[in-house]
């Protein structure tokens, strides 16, 4: 059985931990590698590699820095489709799933091999006689990021491209549920021909982590996950002294007004709650119509989720794959049968599912809950799941307030045709990231990916000119010659 490497100092590197664990198809349900937990040592020499390879890399120009990203971009344009493929087969997505989660990684390259227009400072003559004042940006020294499972190859690509434009040397600790398709991009990296120790993987857990945390040679920390550990990630970084961006949990609400076009909005509602399985934090989560939309929009929304293919996502047919493993199936539907205990009422169930194909695979069908009350479990927890919940509100302050009772703070949207309407909600509502008519708000590669409230930790986001100022220091020189 194949088991995964490191890549330390520009190498693959074997780990000597005795502790593996298992890569498995969550469809099919075959290992299909093993990955090491890597000791704190191991950690330490990928920190070491990239500290020593920073002073050479921070004094390399912005403008060659970029060639090595522009070569990157082209080596993963021509693997697209194997990357894809490597995705559907350890995270359990839809191959359409998997290429757009490729599409959105290589576009990050892309804005980041624009470093050296965004990294650009700016300055005043003459702030007073004969004096000038300028303010730049520097790179800091050596930073990581630890991403989550349900976008294995993506979200290193949120921070990683930024990180090393600005002359940054970086360490990325993948998901040890989805260590492949990082595997794969290291390979890619390797072409390359980066400088040694300018970017590392290394394999493992919470040990990894913690070393990475408590670690004075690490300036900064980059992590998308649960609100639980983002909390821990957050508050450990930051007593250490370290930068920290922690993208958490979500319970995204989509507001359905009387005036929606039904036939539009039905279908981006599907892709918004049953798109990756319900595992990523854009998902919806809860369904809110207003008025008398709530029964024609209910009806039509469950009759189109009870015809959804759920199957192995390498089938082009397929429109929703498995959940991550045994363990998250078990606990969605652990969510499901509390829903029923809290009283809701299940107008579509999709335990016990079967996939001929895939027998033993991880699978939930699509699931809708009526009935549902703001108080409920289901209603304010995040499941991570194909579970849909709908709450009738008589108008938007209703929704509204509904959506600000919740902790979290991710995304939400709001389907309707009145731009009086659209116009409230975006300016109301407190989430990072807002949709109108639009049922997953996916931020572009040079927008930052935004949260608030529970739902990011921290100050400056990941992508775009968020992650320029992240992972720089303005430096303001005020000069005068005699």
């Amino acid at each position: 059985m194949r088991v995964i490497d490191n890549y330390v100092n520009g190498r693959w590197v074997a780990s000597k931990s005795t502790e593996l664990l298992d890569v498995v198809n969550p469809a099919t349900t075959e290992v299909m590698a093993r990955v090491p937990l890597s000791t704190p040592e191991e950690v330490e020499t990928a920190i070491q590699a990239a500290k020593d390879a920073f002073s050479e890399w921070r004094e390399t120009p912005p403008v060659t820095r970029a060639r090595y990203l522009f070569r990157l971009r082209d080596l993963m344009e021509d693997e697209f489709e194997d990357l894809a493929r490597i995705i559907v087969q350890e995270a359990g997505k839809c191959i359409d799933e998997a290429r757009g989660e490729v599409r959105r990684a290589i576009e990050n390259v892309e804005v980041a091999a624009g470093i050296p227009s965004l990294m650009m400072g700016y300055g005043a003559e003459d702030i007073a006689v004969g004096i000038d004042e300028e303010c730049v940006r520097q790179a800091m020294g050596v930073f990581c990021c630890i991403p989550p499972f349900n976008f294995p190859l993506m979200v290193s690509l949120w921070f990683a491209p930024y990180a090393i434009a600005c002359g940054n040397t970086y360490i990325v600790k993948p998901s040890e549920q989805v260590p492949l398709s990082q595997n794969r991009l290291f390979e890619l990296i390797d072409q390359t021909d980066l400088p040694e120790g300018v970017i590392n993987l290394v394999n493992g857990a919470k040990v990894v982590v913690d070393t990475l945390l408590e670690s004075p040679d690490v300036r900064g920390v980059s992590f998308v996950g649960s609100t639980a550990v983002a909390r821990y990630i957050y508050s450990k970084g930051a007593a250490n002294g370290k930068r920290v961006q922690a993208q958490a949990g979500a319970k995204n609400f989509l507001v359905v007004m009387p005036d929606a076009d039904l036939d539009r909005t039905v279908p981006a509602l599907l892709t918004s709650f049953y798109g990756c399985a319900g595992e990523r934090c854009l998902s919806g989560a809860v369904l809110l119509p207003v008025g008398d939309v709530y029964e024609p929009l209910r009806d039509k929304f469950v009759h189109a989720a009870s015809r959804l293919k759920v199957g192995y996502g390498l089938d082009e047919s397929v429109q929703m794959g498995p959940v991550i493993s045994k363990k998250h199936m078990e606990r969605v539907l652990g969510y499901i049968e509390k829903g029923l205990d809290e009283g809701a009422k299940l107008l579509l169930d999709g335990r016990g599912i079967q996939v001929d194909e895939c027998p033993n695979g991880y699978f939930i069908g699509p699931t809708v809950f009526g009935e549902v009350t703001p108080q409920m479990a289901i209603a304010n927890e995040e499941i991570f799941g194909p579970v849909a919940s709908i709450i009738k509100t008589q108008d938007l302050d209703e929704a509204i307030e509904i959506i600000h009772a919740n902790p979290y703070g991710n995304a939400s949207s709001i389907f309707t045709t009145s731009g009086k309407c659209a116009r409230e909600f975006k300016y109301r509502v407190r989430c990072g990231n807002i949709g109108i008519n639009v049922g997953i708000v996916a931020p572009m590669a040079f927008f930052p990916f935004s949260g608030t409230k529970d739902s990011f930790f921290g100050d400056l986001h990941g992508q775009g000119r968020d992650a320029v100022d992240f992972f720089t220091e303005k430096k303001v020189v005020i000069s005068r010659w005699f």
